[in-house]
């Protein structure tokens, strides 16, 4: 059991006696503060333990820019820099974290429960590709019934754009994307509007140009763990402490400093620790006590599949609240594409692995993964069903197609409106990616401004990449691969928001779905273990709320054709007793570009028409004629 790590308060900071710089440069012998003047002022830092160096030069303020040179290497920019206004190569700025004034102090932070996440690039979200131009389209999304706006990561990167994975300035907001405290106005607004904001932050890996933290210390990086995008982070050998801090100072950082409401975790599974407490672990802990008294949220993606991450650390977990689930993903885009190809090989898109999904979350937890040639994810018990992410889109999901193609450009409009459905009815957290509310027509492929040569390499491999998948190993497929690089490539990734009113029936659909999850106490509980289903055919399921009042909610989706039944034994479709089922919502209803909605039963034969959703309530004064179609208000704005 290893203690826990100190945080040495890295960077430059204001103080009353001027400015504290602070840096880890354990191989150095000398290091020296260049700040830019005309001529250039050089003040040498202290020697500390542990390799820090450290100065307090007093003729400084904000804005002033410097780097360090190191035994007369250089100069480089800080490791910890908190602004880098001429991009990652170019100078750190000392900025004044207390110049923005923030209106959210009655603000209290967030829960799981009751969340619906929506996914979103700051460059891309808007013309503007700014956090001001993303502040202002916030009270669109809260009128959605978005709760939590999860931001693609934002860290100084190389380059005019970039999906933020390549970040190489961990405490910086791109310089791109506003000043210093843009991201802290586009907090703040969303927080006026009621939304909490977490932030996508990469500890697995740095970018591969623009990083120079090798400068400063070898030992930030280790060849003792693989990693599929360069070079592991030294988390747990020789000389890791100071690279834990910095990772987990970051950490506190964004949660502290920006009032952050939790983090997303990239690929956690590459987060190699083979110490106690776990880097995540330690993470969790430091980054909760950093925001206190505010809640904050920490959600993980993790490909195993590692329940670990969820249990407390007490009981050997890593503390966190929520994981995505790439399963669910998989079965509802082979269910609305009809293709296995590549990654999709183990799902078959069936009735029976919605329900599975709905009820008990994974659908791999321990069985054979064929795709992978071994066994994949661990047994979910009693986590509750808000601690695992569900999506029918994300980033990585829309960009791994032949051109950054969305889900509804390759999939009916029915079906996608029943798949709609079950992900926003469902239980489990729910997550749109941008656009998604509006069937958004712009692509969302891989872009990222590289130099030349290395700008060639991306492109070839993503290519390589894609080939996984046979439709996108032809030569004619692979010649229309995006390029990376290439200015339109990023360009057609900017939503178009006048396709808003445009779109206006996919967006009436998400909304009044959202309605419904918010406001119906039964389905709004998200109580996994008061769900049932089952499979009527191979496309078809019921998924059933049970209600201790007896307000049942049943569920009928079919993803196949119409199907017709005089009698169904599937004791699920029975009403409680003395009730009968009301039709409260349908996918097909016309304004959302439906056929017109049908009851699916009409008091003799259950007629269920294909690639629909329909939402049924007890009600205990029946009619005594058949239920008519549709709810009150479906498709409406009530």
């Amino acid at each position: 059991m290893r203690a826990s790590t100190s945080l040495p308060g890295l960077g430059a900071r204001l103080s009353p006696a001027g400015v504290e710089f602070r840096v880890w440069a354990p191989a150095a012998r000398s290091v020296e503060l260049v700040v830019e003047h005309e001529p250039a002022a050089v003040h040498c830092l202290r020697a500390e333990r542990d390799g820090y160096f450290s100065a307090q030069i007093s003729a400084l303020a904000a804005g002033a820019l410097y780097r360090y040179r190191l035994d007369g290497k250089g100069p480089y920019p800080d490791p910890a820099s908190r602004f880098q206004p001429r991009g990652p190569n170019g100078p750190s700025m000392v900025v004044d974290p207390r110049a923005h004034r923030w209106n959210d102090h009655a603000w209290r932070g967030a829960r799981m429960h009751g969340q619906v996440i929506y996914e979103l690039h700051v460059g891309a979200f808007t013309p503007e590709g700014t956090f001001d131009a993303a502040a202002g389209k916030l009270g669109e999304l809260a009128a959605l019934g978005v709760t939590l706006i999860e931001l693609m990561p934002v860290a100084e990167f190389p380059g005019r754009w970039n999906w933020g994975y390549d970040g190489v300035q961990l405490f910086a907001p791109y310089h791109g994307y506003g000043d210093y405290d843009g991201l802290k106005r586009l907090v703040d607004a969303a927080h006026a509007q009621g939304l909490s904001v977490i932030l996508d932050v990469v500890y697995n890996h740095l970018g591969p140009t623009g990083n120079y933290l090798p400068c400063y210390a070898q030992s930030y990086f280790t060849d003792r763990h693989a990693n599929e995008w360069g070079e592991a982070l030294n988390f747990d050998g020789a000389d890791s402490a100071p690279v834990r801090a910095l990772f987990i100072e970051n950490a506190c950082h964004w949660v502290g400093e920006f009032h952050l409401d939790g983090l997303r975790l990239d690929a956690t599974q590459s987060m190699h620790d083979a110490g106690e407490p776990h880097i995540l672990a330690e993470i969790a802990q430091r980054a909760r006590a950093a925001a206190s008294p505010r809640r904050i949220l920490l959600i993980a993606e993790n490909e195993p599949q590692q329940v670990r991450c969820l249990a407390p650390a007490e009981h050997g977990g890593f503390g966190l609240d929520a994981l995505w689930n790439d399963d669910f993903h998989h079965s509802a885009r082979v269910a609305a594409t009809g293709n296995r190809d590549g990654y999709f090989h183990d799902y078959c898109g069936s009735a029976q692995e919605f329900v599975s999904a709905a009820r008990r979350g994974f659908l791999y937890q321990g069985q054979y993964y064929a795709w992978q040639k071994k066994p994949r994810g661990t047994p979910l018990t009693h986590e509750p069903a808000a601690a695992l992410v569900h999506y029918l889109q994300n980033h990585d999901q829309v960009a791994n197609t032949l051109s950054g193609m969305r889900l509804h450009a390759i999939t009916s409009p029915a079906l996608l409106r029943a798949l709609t459905a079950v992900l926003l009815l469902a239980p489990q957290t729910p997550m749109l990616f941008m656009g998604q509310e509006f069937a958004a027509s712009a692509p969302f492929p891989f872009f990222a401004d590289h130099e030349p040569q290395l700008a060639r390499k991306v492109h070839a491999g993503r290519r390589e990449f894609v080939r996984q998948f046979a439709h996108y190993a032809t030569a004619a497929a692979q010649a229309r691969i995006p390029d990376p690089a290439a200015p339109e490539t990023f360009q057609r990734a900017k939503l178009d928001w006048d396709e808003r009113a445009r779109h206006a029936p996919t967006w009436q659909l998400h909304r009044d779905l959202l309605r419904l999850r918010r406001e119906d106490a039964v389905i709004a509980a998200q109580r996994r273990d008061r769900l049932d289903g089952a499979v009527l055919a191979e496309g078809a399921f019921v998924l059933r709320w049970f209600s201790d009042s007896g307000e049942d909610r049943l569920l009928i989706v079919n993803l196949g054709g119409e199907l017709t039944r005089d009698a169904v034994p599937e004791p699920l479709l029975a009403p409680p007793l003395g009730a009968c089922w009301r039709p409260l919502w349908s996918s097909e209803e016309p304004g959302y570009g439906g056929m017109g909605a049908l009851a699916p039963f009409d008091g003799e034969r259950w007629r269920i028409s294909g690639a629909s959703a329909t939402l049924l309530a007890a009600a205990y004064r029946c009619a005594s004629a058949a239920p008519t179609s549709g709810a009150a208000g479906a498709g409406s704005s009530r």
